[in-house]
């Protein structure tokens, strides 16, 4: 089911194929770089950039440039200059591709062995690498599905240094891969394998510390990705494993506390989203809970403030002015209010399985799973979709990544640019 108004097809424009050679300097101004890891600049899905066009139209919208790939679940992340992305090929390597931001041109492209085969309904559309990539401004860390992490000088592709956790630990590797997109954080990078949740020095590779000790396999690791937040005063490092969600202390990894999320097999796949001294979460199976975070005596606990049966899948929500945009297991957006929990109205069902989605201001933009952009007013009184597009021949499970005016969609088999004035 397509949703209203009806669906503009965006005519391709322009697709640059890899060409030799150094581009021609551009006298066009350089775009931000802040789209450098899930979900954004602050993991949020969101970006405080200059407000966006008022619509989404062919006239608005324009492909700069598209490039085949192997296939790939992993979103974009960029520099101000290139933009990197990974791919898995002939079911046997991972890819990591560089590619120029202005012509489409591959600058550089690395590969590793690498590839597996995930189980049961994980497996419906390919086991494909999964982690998004996270960029520090100069290295690159990818996590491979064999619960490896590697550090790639970001100009170059040159691997800085590798981490194999199976045999750091010797743990079992998980058996869904490695999902969780690392998070960087000044000098540390961290990371949820199937040896737990890890702190590593970014330069080196080296353990810094090793918390919530798991032995991997079919109910270890996580499908979750870990962000900071300051709750009640305590610098928190927000995780999800399989059935819980906690708080760890960043210096020393000590686990605050931890609440239980029910889930069905363990599908806690949201990343938690903080708001003030609380953190929203849902899991496919469960419920949306509200979870509150107090200090007290030097003691910090979380306690629940209330549940919803508004019930999330893949998709993390969209924060807006106290409400949460939530794109539910059923199908459908709902828009919750974060203060009472209640759900102040549920869109009709939607064909897609997943949206990805990024906040600006009173708006955002949603990138379905069968290839559709849409822009929408973040609403409390009703669904409120502005404009729509085709994007993507191909399925779309990569996340949607925006900086300055160029919007990169990362569908299947391809990645494509588009500006958008």
């Amino acid at each position: 089911m397509k949703l209203a108004p009806p669906l503009i097809a965006l005519a391709l424009l322009t697709t640059a194929a890899p060409g030799q050679g150094k581009p021609a300097a551009s006298t066009e101004a350089a775009y931000p770089g802040e789209w450098r890891q899930w979900r954004g600049p602050s993991r949020m899905g969101a970006v405080a950039e200059a407000a966006w066009p008022e619509r989404l139209t062919e006239e608005n919208v324009t492909r700069q440039w598209r490039i085949e790939l192997g296939p790939s679940y992993s979103g974009p992340v960029v520099s101000n200059n290139l933009v990197f992305t990974t791919s898995t090929e002939d079911k046997e390597k991972e890819v990591v591709t560089a590619v120029d931001r202005r012509s489409g041109r591959v600058v550089w492209s690395t590969s590793w062995e690498g590839a597996m085969k995930v189980p049961f309904f994980a497996n419906r559309n390919g086991s494909w690498i999964r982690s998004t990539p996270a960029f520090d401004g100069e290295s690159l860390f990818v996590a491979g599905m064999l619960d490896v992490l590697v550090s790639l000088d970001a100009q170059t592709g040159k691997q800085n240094w590798r981490v194999d956790f199976t045999e750091r630990f010797g743990s079992n590797r998980e058996s869904f891969g490695f999902v969780c997109s690392p998070l960087v954080d000044g000098e540390a990078v961290y990371v949820q394998t199937g040896a737990g949740v890890i702190k590593l020095d970014k330069a080196t590779g080296e353990t810094i510390w090793r918390s919530m000790d798991e032995d991997g396999g079919m109910m270890g690791g996580a499908f979750s990705s870990p962000i900071r937040a300051k709750l009640a005063g305590q610098e928190h490092l927000l995780v999800q494993s399989r059935s819980a969600l906690c708080g760890l202390v960043p210096e020393t990894g000590e686990v605050l506390w931890s609440k239980k999320v029910k889930t069905f097999r363990g599908m806690n796949i949201l990343t938690p989203v903080p708001y003030g001294d609380t953190v929203f979460t849902s899991a496919y199976g469960g419920r949306g809970h509200l979870f509150g975070v107090e200090s007290s005596d030097g003691a910090v606990s979380a306690s629940e403030k209330w549940t919803t049966r508004a019930q999330a899948y893949m998709s993390t929500p969209v924060l807006i002015d106290g409400h949460a945009y939530v794109y539910l297991r059923s199908k459908r957006l709902c828009c919750v209010d974060l203060a009472s929990g209640d759900v102040k109205w549920t869109s009709s069902s939607i064909a897609d399985e997943y949206w990805s989605m990024v906040a600006n201001g009173d708006r955002f933009l949603a990138l379905t799973e069968s290839g559709e952009l849409c822009l929408l007013r973040a609403n409390t009184e009703e669904f409120d979709l502005i404009d729509q597009i085709e994007v993507a021949d191909s399925e779309t499970w990569a996340h949607l990544a925006i900086d300055g005016d160029q919007i990169l969609i990362r569908e299947l088999d391809g990645l494509s640019a588009f500006t958008w004035r």
